[in-house]
């Protein structure tokens, strides 16, 4: 009996380690894909985890001499500063309006096109399409930007030019303030409504085709088709879509806005990104904490719209993140 007690005492050892063993085999049998996904995630460790540490120095006189843990503790004197500054209620207003004029002129157009293409037959024109409007989105940004300012050149860009020939006068469109969130935003549009039209058409391809065959032996138009199937079946991606795009809200895109600045056009260019960019960098009184502190009263909104706008789709009983 002794002899059976210890057999099965070291089968039952045995069998624990074979599976405590058991994810390492399975991890070594697809390394490859570990391998992969690793390189995503060491960037957003090294690029969004880590500088999280130094994200304090909002909270403290930073000297750089004295470094991070060196430095005073100010508590949220940054922050008041910047709440009470004559600049806030400028920069807020052209950075949200900015935000909003983006995600409501542009969210629809991306779905517009990928319903356009589903239902194009001929092979050789769909593909002539993707390629036309994927196109622009593989231009940098100071690359595209250029185009913009030799476009709406007021003595050789093509767009005054066209102007002339109609027998109107020429514009400074880039001299004038009130044309800056339109020329910023419509720009954006033509470049990235190719690429984000993507998602869509994978969506659109996973519908089942039954729905459709059914739907043409009922005589539904491709209309009708697309408002009853197409649509809802592609709104969950949709939905997604909208929640991380509004948790970006206050993320109107640095680099392309700074190109695009001039002294004319600053009143209504200015936004959040390129202030703190100027008051941390570019001014002649540097002052690191002040920025950084206006970065997360940034980054805190976005995250708090996230959540909101992610809890309204859940109690409305739509797709969420989480």
């Amino acid at each position: 009996m002794e002899a059976l007690k210890q057999t099965s005492g070291i089968q039952a050892e045995v069998s624990v380690a074979a599976k405590s063993g058991a994810p390492f085999k399975k991890i070594r049998k697809v390394w490859r894909l570990y391998v992969l996904i690793a390189l995503p995630l060491i960037y957003i460790i090294i690029f969004k985890y880590i500088p999280m540490y130094g994200a304090q120095i909002a909270f403290k006189n930073f000297i750089v001499t004295k470094g991070i843990w060196g430095s005073e503790w100010v508590g949220l004197k940054h922050f008041i500063r910047f709440f009470n500054s004559y600049e806030f209620w400028r920069l807020m207003n052209n950075t949200i309006v900015l935000s909003v004029y983006s995600l409501v002129a542009g969210f629809p157009f991306p779905i517009i096109l990928a319903l356009s293409l589903n239902y194009v037959k001929n092979k050789l024109f769909k593909k002539s399409v993707q390629m036309v409007t994927y196109a622009p989105h593989f231009i940098s940004v100071v690359v595209m930007v250029g185009l913009i300012l030799e476009m709406l050149d007021p003595r050789n860009g093509i767009v005054n030019a066209l102007l002339k020939l109609v027998g109107l006068q020429t514009v400074n469109f880039m001299g004038v303030p009130e044309y800056f969130k339109s020329i910023y935003v419509w720009s954006g549009i033509w470049q990235s409504v190719g690429f984000g039209c993507i998602i869509y058409l994978a969506a659109l391809a996973s519908i089942d085709p039954s729905l459709h065959e059914a739907a043409v032996v009922d005589g539904a138009s491709k209309l009708r088709r697309m408002w009853h199937i197409d649509i809802p079946g592609i709104m969950p991606i949709a939905i997604i879509m909208l929640i991380m795009n509004t948790g970006h809200m206050l993320d109107v895109g640095f680099e392309k806005v700074l190109l695009m600045q001039n002294p004319l056009n600053l009143r209504t260019s200015e936004v959040i990104d390129t202030y703190v960019y100027k008051v941390g960098l570019t001014s002649q009184a540097i002052n690191y904490s002040y920025s950084s502190a206006i970065g997360l009263f940034k980054s805190v909104i976005n995250l708090i719209l996230l959540v909101v706008v992610n809890k309204i789709a859940q109690k409305t009983k739509q797709a969420s993140l989480w």
